[in-house]
């Protein structure tokens, strides 16, 4: 019985080709765009679970409270006596790890020189709490010793080519010779951290590179990433209720906080699991995920297939007619009803069958495609995982049978007399029914179109907003210390080109995050009183705020011809503005205390935008801390001109001739401006796809309640066109009906696009207003695309000869 009424099934969809192809093609888009967005949520949610010891692995991270008790400062990393004393005071913990960010580190094999970004100090027991597969050397004594290092395979290969890596040395920062002890292989995509090279953690305790005792002591250098292996079956609560007196007891005594260090800065505990979806701290490792933006993609790919789905639905009842003295035959001859809704339900089940083999192609190729869109590393191997391979196997019987009940029970109700006398009547019912579907599909059409447009305005205010100062033509350096000594000569040889404009060096540039602050005092009255607001530092040179080409709201910057400009301090706006002063003139030459330096403010830059959009404009000092001219990062250099290649040339060539063993690297800000929002704009571009896709699907679905209605309408236009009755007339009468539809769908989807899209903006601390005009273009576009699909329909009704119509009447 099954295989005849596949065999049926499979006739009839040959039988109807047009119908069938529509409704196969429909699925086919509808399913790849599934299950593309199901691999998604996949690799989301898989992230960091492939280590074996997964749920039992939590990093510590730090939260700093301000004078008010008010969170300032969010980071995933703690400094170093943390992971000195936690193993002591917490016996329970098992194992205890540590990775350190070396940020921009410079590595020499013999003439190759490389600027790596995957560079961290780890320790020994790092392998004993990851799952680390290491191909060459011994995990348990590799990072044992001072100055050994570890590769990836894709490094060693990097550096030695076919030489074996083993025992090789490779020169670190032109200082230090660091020995390869181990090889292993790169961690996988899903991993919050992918470090190329480890550097033996035990190398820091060499006065030279940090020193063992600011290990022991240096609490404001919150750089070391912390994990812990906890036992089985453990409370993490219990760990976190101890925190506060264990920081208190701990840090008792430091200069800024007394005996109460609990009250300014927290501990927590992340589960490994969780840190790539729900982590949102201050300074991630690297860029995270976010756990609603999995929901709105997952909601994304339901609602498209569901558009599918009634698709099916309504193509399906759509061709009722030209089946209905087949079912009618079908039940004289003795069929039941059961039978029939085999016979339909079969028919649905074998085009989604069809509709999935199809989608698995249509994903595979088009992941190159989107791999480079989004970012992602998406394969097809993710489907042959269990808790893929089986909703997939089973996709074609769960979707076929659900989207073809209703055209399965609506075809199998028909009354055998009246649809072989051809007096078949659907009923009004039916008709209701379809077009809710319909509205449903255009609502949620019109909320992703209105979605796309609002990301892309979005965009485009970020792009055009005035940040304060000059992000073109920028070139930003790693600075390297090796340059101090003899910077002022550097600095001259690069300004004697015409193309060299200005050149400054920071400890941060914009596009950056502003994670620096100290204790500020200001003078109130007779006696110099604590900020009760944070304010963060930016450690400057003279040429800083003219090469980025901010100006000066009151006073001046530094200069050379000063020599106290070395203990003064330059406030942005909103600083000054929160310390008191109602203009930035009144703040010249007042006291002002920051950190141990005590000095005068000469100067009040106007406000820049140092963040992302994303963050409000916060109080920022800009300081030279000229005895610690370690702090400054980045070398920035202004170039004007149109020979662009010419003036990089030279500060290359310039390079070259005061540090020629320091690899020289550049990037461009408005390069790593872009970078802010590549989030945002692989977010518009996939709006923007599935909202094409969302509308294309729905018109196939408006394609076939039109063949239905018109259909059934077919005789009434026979008669209107003998009365006489004009072509442009019936295709109005025949369409206005469906505009009405998509009227009522842009109702419905209005309130919720301006909710959604409302709560999308709040991310942004400068952002769009969501201007009625938007809404208004999403429904228009809606409407045009449905008047051409209906319009199609229509005007082939309305010229068709109206005698073949009525020959029956």
């Amino acid at each position: 019985m099954l295989k005849n009424y596949f065999k049926i099934a499979w006739r009839n969809l040959t039988k109807y080709r047009l119908i069938s192809g529509i409704n196969l093609f429909g699925l086919t888009v509808g399913l790849a765009s599934c299950l593309i967005i199901s691999m998604y949520i996949l690799h989301e949610l898989s992230y960091d679970r492939y280590h074996a010891h997964a749920d039992r692995i939590y990093r510590v991270t730090r939260d700093f409270n301000n004078e008010a008790g008010v969170v300032s400062l969010r980071l995933c990393s703690v400094s170093p006596p943390f992971g000195y004393y936690l193993p002591t005071d917490f016996p329970e913990i098992e194992k205890m790890t540590r990775l350190v960010d070396d940020g921009i580190s410079p590595l020499k094999y013999k003439e190759k020189l490389f600027n790596e970004t995957q560079v961290y100090w780890a320790d020994e027991q790092l392998f004993d709490v990851f799952t680390i597969d290491v191909v060459q050397g011994n995990p348990k004594t590799a990072l044992v010793n001072p100055f050994s290092m570890m590769l990836t395979e894709e490094m060693a290969d990097k550096y030695f080519g076919d030489e074996d890596p083993m025992n090789k040395t490779i020169r670190y920062d032109d200082k230090y010779d660091f020995k390869v002890t181990g090889i292993y292989r790169s961690l996988p995509a899903n991993t919050h951290v992918h470090p190329g090279i480890l550097l033996s953690f035990s190398t820091l305790k060499d006065d030279r590179i940090y020193g063992e005792k600011p290990l022991r002591t240096n609490w404001g250098n919150n750089s070391f990433m912390t994990y812990l292996l906890l036992p089985r079956q453990y409370n993490p609560e219990r760990m976190l209720a101890q925190f506060p007196a264990f920081i208190d007891r701990r840090m008792a005594g430091q200069e800024y906080i007394g005996n109460q260090a609990s009250k300014f800065t927290k501990l927590g505990l992340q589960k490994l699991t969780n840190i790539h979806l729900y982590s949102h701290t201050d300074d991630e490792a690297e860029p995270n995920g976010d756990i609603n933006r999995v929901y709105l993609f997952a909601a994304i790919a339901f609602f498209i297939l569901l558009i599918a789905c009634i698709n099916f639905m309504n193509l399906s009842t759509a061709r009722s007619a030209l089946r209905a003295k087949e079912i009618g035959i079908r039940k004289v001859a003795g069929a039941s009803k059961k039978e029939l809704l085999g016979q339909f339900l079969s028919e649905s089940i074998l085009l989604t069958l069809l509709a999935s083999v199809l989608a698995l192609g249509v994903c595979w190729l088009s992941l190159p495609f989107l791999n480079k869109m989004s970012g992602l590393h998406l394969t097809m191997a993710s489907l042959l995982h269990w808790s893929f391979a089986i909703p997939i196997v089973l996709t074609p019987f769960v979707v076929g049978t659900l989207s073809g009940l209703y055209p399965a029970f609506f075809l199998s109700s028909f009354q055998p007399v009246k649809t072989i006398k051809g007096l078949m009547n659907t009923g009004g019912g039916s008709i209701s029914f379809r077009k809710i579907l319909v509205v449903a599909q255009f609502s949620i059409s019109i909320i992703l179109i209105v979605a796309t447009i609002i990301v892309f305005q979005q965009l485009r205010f970020i792009q055009n907003k005035t940040l304060g100062y000059d992000k073109d033509h920028i070139a930003v350096i790693p600075y390297n210390r090796a340059l101090t000594e003899r910077y002022e000569s550097f600095r001259t040889d690069l300004l004697a080109n015409a193309n060299i404009k200005d050149v400054g060096r920071s400890s941060r540039i914009p596009t950056g995050r502003l994670l620096d602050a100290s204790d500020a005092y200001v003078m109130i009255g007779d006696s110099m009183a604590p900020s009760k607001t944070d304010i963060k530092v930016v450690a400057v040179d003279y040429d800083f705020i003219p090469t980025y080409g901010m100006n000066m709201a009151a006073g001046r910057n530094f200069s050379r011809a000063y020599s106290l400009d070395t203990l003064s301090f330059v406030l942005n706006e909103t600083a000054a503005s929160i310390l008191g002063w109602k203009e930035p003139v009144e703040a010249i030459g007042k006291d002002f205390r920051y950190g141990s330096v005590k000095g005068h403010i000469i100067g009040i830059v106007k406000d820049f935008h140092f963040e992302s959009m994303h963050q409000a404009i916060v109080p920022v000092v800009l300081q030279m801390f000229p005895q610690r001219r370690s702090r400054y990062n980045n070398l920035s250099v202004k170039i004007v001109g149109n020979n662009v290649s010419a003036s990089l040339a030279h500060i290359e060539a310039t390079w070259k001739k005061y540090i020629p063993d320091i690899p020289y690297q550049y990037t461009f800000l408005d390069e790593n401006f872009d970078v802010l929002y590549q989030s945002e704009q692989r977010q518009g571009n996939i709006f923007c796809a599935f909202a094409c896709i969302a509308i294309f699907i729905a018109c196939l679905g408006l394609f076939g309640l039109s063949a239905f209605a018109i259909t059934l309408r077919i005789k009434e236009i026979g008669i209107r066109k003998v009365l006489g009755a004009e072509v442009s007339s019936i295709v109005t009468l025949l369409s206005k009906d469906f505009l009405i539809l998509v009227l009522i769908a842009a109702l419905i989807a209005f309130p919720i696009a301006w909710y959604v899209m409302n709560h999308w903006l709040e991310d942004f601390a400068y952002r769009v207003y969501l201007n009625w005009w938007v809404f208004v273009t999403a429904a228009i576009g809606a409407a045009l695309v449905a008047i051409l699909t209906v319009s199609f329909q229509a005007i082939k009704a309305a010229i068709a000869n109206p005698v073949r119509s009525l020959r029956n009447e």
